[in-house]
């Protein structure tokens, strides 16, 4: 089975059978505490994180899977900040054209561990709550908006349809390599230009086929009476004590790291 970010997993474990609401608030909580962390701060959220993954019952290769797609953009963050941190320089960097810092290193390690955080936050919503359940979620949650105009359902709607088609769109870019490479077109080593026309003709076709499933989508609602209006659930909600117990402990470390911060 491929793990892709987006994607439900089905298991049986107390993570699963919590309120999608509260993985919801749960997940965008701990990201903002993860995102202005600092290196201790970080590995506690990693060690709060690792023991919420061994509850899953999740192989840990899938939360691995879901970086796949990230890594590029991982290298990149890792390189900027490496490169353009002013601070001590490392030898033998020192009397070259591009300086490398201490500093730059590790900043570029902490930016890359705290995206890295949000990639295995957000794996973890996708793979222990079903589509429908977080569709649910989402537009309870963002029900107290409606009194400003907001279309709660459409809202949450919409980010559900951006989460699944992120797995197909990976899926359709790996069928269209595999079919190039099938035709002889395979591209290693060669000139900058050649990568670059090698890109675009994967991407291009890779564009018309996610508009031609985004209007297969379309089609599909309207054929099926999608429109606005109120809605009903095939499954309902409340919140159980193992709901409130999750969020009290999310409570205590917010708590704690304002009181870090406090003192600091």
């Amino acid at each position: 089975m491929s793990f892709l970010l987006g994607q439900y997993v089905e298991a049986d474990s107390v993570v699963h059978r919590l309120d999608p609401r509260v993985k919801i608030v749960s997940t965008v909580m701990l990201s903002l505490l993860i995102l202005g962390a600092s290196a201790p701060h970080c590995l506690a959220s990693a060690l709060l994180l690792g023991l919420v993954m061994h509850l899953t019952r999740i192989p840990f290769r899938a939360y691995l899977k879901a970086f796949r797609p990230v890594i590029p953009f991982f290298a990149l963050l890792f390189l900027l900040h490496l490169l353009f941190t002013p601070g001590t320089p490392l030898p033998p960097f020192g009397a070259w054209a591009i300086t490398v810092t201490k500093e730059g290193l590790f900043m570029g390690g902490l930016v890359v561990f705290r995206f890295g955080l949000l990639v295995f936050a957000a794996s973890l919503l996708t793979y222990t709550t079903l589509p429908s359940d977080l569709v649910f979620g989402l537009e309870r949650l963002l029900r107290p908006l409606k009194a400003l105009g907001v279309p709660s359902h459409d809202v949450a709607v919409m980010v559900f349809l951006a989460l699944r088609f992120f797995p197909v769109f990976l899926r359709e870019l790996d069928r269209m390599r595999e079919a190039q490479a099938a035709r002889g077109r395979v591209v290693r080593g060669g000139s900058l230009g050649l990568k670059i026309r090698a890109a675009r003709d994967l991407l291009v076709p890779l564009a018309w086929s996610t508009l031609r499933k985004a209007d297969t989508l379309a089609a599909a609602m309207e054929a099926r009476g999608y429109g606005n209006g109120p809605r009903t659930y095939m499954r309902t909600f409340s919140l159980s004590f193992r709901d409130y117990a999750a969020l009290f402990l999310l409570l205590l470390l917010a708590a704690w790291r304002l009181l870090c911060g406090i003192q600091a």
